[in-house]
C-alpha cells in the first residue's frame, strides 16, 4: 500500500499563497515552502492511510524498515519540497555530512536540487562566486562587498539545477520549484538584503560556519536532461546521483510503472487520474504526495500526469 502524506506548511518571509494553485489548501500565513516528504524533526509527515494512518514518516521508518528494502540508513534519507519565492531567499551555502556531524549535532549535510517550474520573464538564481579563491571571498565578504560577489544565472521554467554542498547559492525572486535535499535542514546564511523578521531583527547569519565550508570551483550550473518516449509517455531524467535521481514522467493515459528501486518518492505536480497498486485504486491529482514501497509490486498511472519521482 502507498503511503500517502499529509504537507507540512512552512512560513516564510518571502513566501505568499501561491502555492495553493498546485492543490496545496493553504493556511493564512505566508507559505514559502512545503515539505511534501520528510521525516526530518524540523517536520515530520504525517501518514494519512492504511494502517500507519496517524504515524510519522519517521516512527514507520524506524519500525518498518521492511517496507523500504532495510535500507542501511538510520534516517530517512531524502526531503521533497514545494518552493514559493516570491521574493529572493537569502544567500547560502550548506556543509558536508562530515561538518554537519561536528557542529550541528549529528545532522546531515546537505546537497540538494532544484527543478523550475516557474519563472518570472527576468528570474535568476546565484549559483557560485566570481572571486578566484576562497581567501578572496572571505576578505570581501569581510569588507561587505555583496554587490558583485556572486553569480547571477538567468533561469526559465523546466531548467533543472544541481547544488552540491560548499556551492553559494539563492533561489530567485518569482520562482516555483520542486525541490529535493538530502534529509538536513542545515543552512549557513552569508547574505540576506537587510531584511528584518516579523519582530523587526535581522535574521541572523552564519558568516563563520560559511567561510569553513564554502567551496571555490567551476561547477556547470544547469544540468542538460535526457528525455525519451515510452509507450506514448514522456520520461526526462535530470539527474543520476549518489544522493538522489530525480525523473519526471508526463503521462497520457496508462503507464505501467517499475519501480527502479526498493521505495520511490513521488508528488503530483500537474492534472489528475488514479494510481492503481496490486488492484487496489488510489484517486491522486496535483498536490498529492506519496511513497511507493518495496511491497507495491504492480504499480499503474492512469490519467494525465505530471508526477515528480525521486529515490536513492
Amino acid at each position: 500500500m502507498p503511503l500517502f502524506l499529509d504537507p507540512i506548511f512552512k512560513e516564510r518571509i518571502w513566501g505568499s499563497h501561491h502555492l495553493s494553485k498546485y492543490g496545496y489548501s493553504l493556511p493564512e500565513s505566508d507559505i514559502g515552502e512545503i515539505w511534501t516528504i520528510s521525516a526530518h524533526p524540523h517536520g515530520d509527515s504525517v501518514i494519512l492511510n492504511g494502517p500507519f494512518k496517524g504515524q510519522t514518516l519517521s516512527y514507520v521508518w524506524q519500525t518498518h524498515k521492511e517496507l523500504f528494502g532495510d535500507f542501511p540508513s538510520a534516517q530517512f534519507p531524502l526531503m521533497v519540497k514545494m518552493i514559493d519565492a516570491q521574493e529572493a531567499l537569502s544567500v547560502q551555502v550548506h556543509p558536508d555530512t562530515a561538518y554537519a556531524y561536528e557542529h550541528e549535532d549529528g545532522d546531515f549535510g546537505k546537497k540538494e536540487c532544484w527543478y523550475i517550474i516557474e519563472a518570472d520573464e527576468d528570474a535568476e538564481i546565484i549559483y557560485g562566486l566570481n572571486t578566484e579563491s576562497k581567501d578572496d571571498f572571505v576578505k570581501a565578504l569581510d569588507q561587505g562587498e555583496h554587490q558583485d560577489l556572486f553569480k547571477h544565472i538567468p533561469v526559465q521554467a523546466g531548467d533543472f539545477f544541481f547544488v552540491p554542498n560548499g556551492i553559494v547559492h539563492a533561489i530567485g525572486k518569482g520562482l516555483v520549484v520542486y525541490e529535493v535535499t538530502q534529509a538536513s535542514d542545515v543552512t549557513y546564511r552569508i547574505y540576506d538584503y537587510e531584511r528584518v523578521d516579523a519582530q523587526g531583527q535581522p535574521r541572523d547569519m552564519h558568516i563563520d560556519k560559511a567561510k569553513d565550508v564554502v567551496e571555490v570551483r567551476e561547477d556547470s550550473p544547469n544540468v542538460i536532461p535526457e528525455s525519451e518516449i515510452i509507450e506514448n509517455h514522456k520520461r526526462t531524467t535530470y539527474i543520476t546521483h549518489d544522493a538522489f535521481t530525480v525523473v519526471k514522467w508526463e503521462i497520457t493515459g496508462t503507464l505501467n510503472y517499475m519501480k527502479p528501486r526498493e521505495f520511490c518518492l513521488v508528488t503530483v505536480l500537474h492534472g489528475e487520474g488514479q494510481l492503481i497498486t496490486d488492484g487496489d485504486v488510489y484517486e491522486i491529482a496535483s498536490g498529492s504526495s506519496f511513497i511507493l514501497t518495496s511491497e507495491d509490486l504492480d504499480n499503474i498511472f492512469e490519467g494525465d500526469l505530471t508526477v515528480m519521482i525521486t529515490y536513492v
